[in-house]
């Protein structure tokens, strides 16, 4: 079975989303695309739902978001109760979001990382496995 990958973004975040997707693909997993589709304005909540309500419902799944600032996305996914969305701009804050925190979307700030420093944050991201542990203790938590 692929791993599938739901991604997301809005206009701030479609040319890199675009550079991940191609990246991932490379890779061997199957990209579920949420949109959008274009570098016209859109609002990003209508993207950052379906990833978050997709990765809720798909156990262990990990999802990506983006938008210019990883901001506004990042807030939207982690309304829903089963996400822990992780705004991520350096490499070390990605491996412990999932290590310690088991963040499953990766939020990524479009307009204030490079391409490749995005790439090596997925990489990182997606090949970090969770703890537990003690952290499993505060990961319970965190849901109200």
């Amino acid at each position: 079975m692929k791993n599938i990958i739901p991604i997301g973004c809005d206009h701030a975040g479609f040319e890199l989303k675009t550079k991940i997707i191609n990246y991932l693909e490379k890779k061997g997993y199957e990209i579920n695309d949420k949109g959008c589709y274009s570098s016209e304005s859109i609002d990003y909540p209508d993207f950052a739902h379906p990833v978050s309500e997709y990765v809720e419902n798909h156990k262990n799944t990990l999802g990506v978001l983006l938008c210019g600032s990883g901001n506004g996305i990042n807030m939207t996914a982690n309304k829903h109760q089963g996400i822990r969305a992780a705004l991520c701009w350096t490499v070390e804050i990605a491996k412990l979001a999932r290590k310690h925190n088991n963040a499953n979307i990766l939020t990524l700030p479009a307009r204030f990382i490079s391409e490749e420093l995005a790439l090596e944050i997925v990489d990182v991201f997606f090949n970090t496995n969770f703890e537990g542990g003690r952290h499993q203790l505060r990961v319970e938590k965190i849901a109200l």
